[in-house]
């Protein structure tokens, strides 16, 4: 999947900070379900084909108010 086939929920041209793609951002893709960009974490080892990411507690809220919850 492409970055142009997802939906970016945060960071849309907010004026923060960040580039265009390299800040921690919230996507939603075409079957509804949610892709998080981010640092990644070393917090724990998740299962194999999983990964760890952290995002700042507002691009999640900005995430939340950009679908409506």
């Amino acid at each position: 999947m492409a970055r142009e086939d997802l939906t970016r929920l945060t960071g849309n041209g907010n004026g923060g900070p960040c580039g265009k793609d390299d800040c921690p951002n919230v996507y939603r893709t075409a079957s509804g379900s949610i892709v998080v960009q981010g640092d990644v974490s070393k917090a724990f080892q998740p299962p194999e084909g999983e990964g760890l990411v952290e995002i700042p507690e507002d691009v999640l809220r900005e995430a939340v108010r950009a679908l409506g919850w």
